[in-house]
Order: C-alpha cells, then structure tokens, then sequence
C-alpha cells in the first residue's frame, strides 16, 4: 500500500504538554502544539496511547483499551459549559513540571464529578451514546471498582463471573451515582478528541496513534471477555506477557499481561480485534501496534515467574488476522511495532501485510556494517526514530557513553551523514545530538519521528520510560512550548531533506 508522504513527525504524548492542571489536556496547550508543528512543516504528530490508565500510570496498562483518559479532558471547555465555577477550576490547578499522578488522582475525579453533578444526563447526545453501549462494560467494572477497589477476581463471586440478574440489579443500583458518572467522561473525552483531531487534520497533520498488543489483566476487556484469555478456573491469568533477555533488560521484560487464547479468539473471525482496529482507525489517522512480533510468535511466561528469563515462543494469529482485517475494514494504515527479539517469521509476516517497521538510529552504531538501524541501511517503507518512549533521550543516550565510547562514536555518526551525502559538523555531544536528528529526517524513510525532547535537546532528566523499572515513568512534561529557536532548527532540517 502506498499511502504514506515522505514528511516528518513529532512525538510528544498529552499528557507531556504544559499547562495549569497538573497534565496536559485536550484543551488550549494541544491546540497551540498542533499549530506549532504546523509552522515547523511537520506533517505527523505522535502520541501514546489515549487510553485511561489504570496502576502504575502506563498508558500500556489501562482498565480499558477502548477508553480515553479522564485526566485529558479540558476543564477549561467544562467551565464554558457551565458545568464548572471559577473556585473549581482553580481547586484543579497544580504546579508545573513532571506530572503528580497521586495528587491528580485525588484532585481530577473530585472535579469531574462536580460538573458530572451538573450535566444534564437526558443529554439527547449523550443518551444515543449510552444507548450505543460502547462503554457499557467499562461503566459497570468502574462503577464495581469504585464499590469494591482491588481487581475484577476480588470482585463478589456473582460479579466476578458476571451473573446476568446480578448485573442488572447492581447497574440499577449505582446508575445515576456512578454508572452514568464514567460514561459521561467518555462522552466528554471523545467530544473533546474528535474536535481537536478534525482541527489538526485541517492543517495537513496526520495523528498516529499507538495501540498496545496486550490489555491489562485488570481491565474491563478480560472482565468482560474471560474466554478470550489465558486463564484459570479461578479467573487467574494461566501465561503472561513479556519478552526473553535482549537490549533493553538483562533478565527481559515481564509485563505480566494475561496472554489472547487465539485459538478461541479465531473462533468468531478475531472480532474482538476487528473491532479493536476499527475504534483506533476512527480515532487515529496511522496506527502504530505496539509489539507487532507477538502477532506472529509471543513469549509466554508461567503466570508467578520473577523475572522473563523462563519462557516459550508460541504462534500468534499471523496472516490470518490481517486478512480479516483487510476483508472487513479495507486498508488501514498501520505501523509495525517491530523491535526486539526479531526472527525470520516475524520479519515475513511485516512484508506480506506491507506494513512499514521501524528504525531507531541510537542501535545503530555497534560497529556492524550491516546493522539494520544505520541510515543507509534505512529501507524506504519504514519510520525512523531517533529513539522512542521506551529510549533515553537522545543527548541523555550520548552523554551516557564514556569518552572513549564517544571518540568511536563521533567517526560513525560521521560516516553515517556522509553515506547521506549530508554535512553536519559536530564537535561535542549537544552537536551529535543534533547531527542525530539530521540523519534520521535525511534518511529514506517516508517518515521520520523526532521526540519532542530530542527536538529541544534535552537530558536523561527528561526520559519518558525506562523498560522493566515500576517507579519514575511517563510523568515527563515540558514547562514551556519548544522555543523558537529548536523549532527554527526542525523546519530547517524538514526544508532541507525535503520532507
């Protein structure tokens, strides 16, 4: 499929942007982004995942896959509703800097039941997009979440196993103090996204969005679709996701995700991923899945394991997912998440769905001519990162090298622009990082990604996520726009390798 122009992005997740409230928000600061990309001549804008995040703040890890994140919501457009005063508004305002997500916990859903409280819930609008029953599933496991706490198996049994009479009773019971309650905040959040995503497609942007392979064990998608799943008799994940021992983590990755039983999945024609695509192509313009590999063959570690050490590779669902998604979508664009522990099966299975892949310039210099990740290497169906939400910046990956590390790595990155036929002179480390992005937007690549940070050049402080670590991820957020000067950079660059 030919439907990418060569162009390029910037990924900068919403929750990274400045603002009052703690977080950023479908509000005034994404308005402003998008018009700055706009003027620097970018053509994508890449986030994370919008989803509502559960434990631990991962936008990875979310109570449901299909939700948006209460905590974007605009408050500001809630006040002009009417459905929040001016003493409220000002109650949610937080400091600057990286995001607090324990306060904002206690803070955000405080608000939002304040204007919750206010909205008219015979809403026309909002009736027909109860009745749709979208988030039905979603609204019934918060609502048992907030009566209960702990996870859907601590649920009581008549729950737990979703009893039908049960159900019903207890939706009757909580449905104006809760039930609506989280539906009106999908409502608002979905009125909000598609508002913002129809202005920034009007200035030419594409958005690409991410979707995660795996849900969340505590999530309104296993609740809801048990048989879907690895589990036990008690509801208990039987196998769980992760991936062996490779760049990132020496003892791998364990994520901990209950793992898709495909075999019961490809009983009703994988409908529960067509639909799943389906949600994310009316949201996003370009779909990035997130650990594409495990489409072909996923890692699977017994279910109490410490570690990812211990596993076994079984068959994904391969060719014949993507043909259904074909057959009943049409062609939707897709970027393959395709890092990792590669094989000779996942690497056909990216060509004959002729989704691009991707390549990160910060593995490429390990001395080996035929690395994958070297610019001239690049294949033009594929996206280039310098490096992405799960790297150290760029300028924190290169002051990370010793200086006898650095003294090899200059003549690479050297080598490397010359192969473009590219001159950008560099002395120290805040030069390489810049001659970085030079190459990654001066590659073959239709598209090539900058991280917001490396587009400001900025440290180690300024990481997003650090793979296999539980504290101190996703709460990055710049204090200020990028500066004039940095955007001056981008659209030079842009200008120059004709993107």
């Amino acid at each position: 499929m030919e439907y990418y122009e060569r162009g390029a992005g910037v990924l900068c997740h919403i929750s990274s942007l400045p603002g009052k409230y703690g977080i950023g928000s479908l509000g005034d600061e994404s308005y402003e982004f998008a018009r700055l990309l706009k003027k620097s001549g970018v053509k994508y804008w890449q986030i994370l995942p919008l989803v509502q995040t559960g434990f631990g703040d991962s936008p990875y890890q979310s109570v449901c896959c299909n939700s948006g994140n209460p905590y974007f919501i605009d408050l500001e457009s809630l006040k002009r509703q009417g459905l929040l005063d001016d003493e409220e508004l000002q109650s949610a305002q937080m400091p600057e800097g990286d995001v607090d997500y324990a306060t904002l916990y206690e803070k955000r859903y405080n608000v939002l039941r304040l204007a919750y409280a206010r909205f008219n819930v015979k809403d026309k609008e909002f009736t027909e997009f109860v009745d749709k029953g979208d988030f039905d599933d979603y609204a019934l496991f918060m609502s048992l979440k907030t009566r209960y706490g702990g996870s859907f198996d601590t649920f009581p049994d008549a729950y737990k196993y979703r009893e039908a009479l049960a159900l019903l009773e207890f939706r009757r019971s909580v449905y104006k103090s809760d039930y609506l309650f989280w539906q009106f905040v999908q409502f608002i959040f979905f009125k909000q996204w598609q508002k913002l995503k129809g202005y920034v497609n009007a200035m030419g942007i594409k958005i690409i969005g991410d979707i995660p392979l795996y849900v969340a064990y505590d999530s309104s998608d296993v609740w809801a679709h048990t048989k879907l799943f690895k589990l036990n008799y008690a509801l208990k994940p039987t196998l769980v996701a992760g991936v062996p021992p490779d760049y990132f983590s020496e003892t791998g990755q364990l994520w901990g995700n209950p793992l898709y039983d495909w075999e019961a999945m490809s009983q009703d024609n994988f409908d529960w991923w067509i639909k799943r695509i389906q949600h994310a192509s009316e949201m996003y313009d370009i779909i990035r899945i997130d650990h594409f590999r495990g489409m072909d063959r996923y890692y699977a570690i017994p279910a109490g394991n410490k570690d990812a050490i211990e596993g076994e590779w079984l068959n994904g669902p391969g060719m014949r997912l993507f043909n259904e998604v074909k057959r009943r979508l049409g062609d939707v664009e897709i970027i393959a998440e395709d890092l990792g522990v590669m094989d000779a099966g996942v690497v056909r299975l990216r060509e004959r769905t002729g989704f691009p892949g991707m390549k990160i310039l910060q593995f490429a210099f390990d001395g080996n001519e035929d690395n994958d990740y070297l610019p001239a290497n690049i294949e033009e169906n594929s996206v280039a990162y310098t490096g992405t939400h799960d790297n150290d910046t760029t300028l924190g990956f290169l002051n990370g090298l010793t200086d006898k590390e650095f003294a090899l790595f200059k003549p690479a990155l050297r080598s490397a622009l010359k192969s473009l036929g590219v001159a950008y002179p560099f002395i120290d480390r805040k030069g390489a990082a810049l001659a970085m992005n030079a190459c990654t937007l001066a590659s073959k690549a239709k598209i090539a990604v900058l991280p917001v940070q490396d587009v400001m050049g900025l440290d180690g402080s300024a990481r997003m996520n650090t793979p296999s670590t539980s504290v101190d991820n996703w709460k990055f957020r710049l204090k200020a726009f990028p500066p004039r000067k940095d955007l001056a950079v981008l659209r030079k660059m842009i200008a120059e390798f004709r993107r």
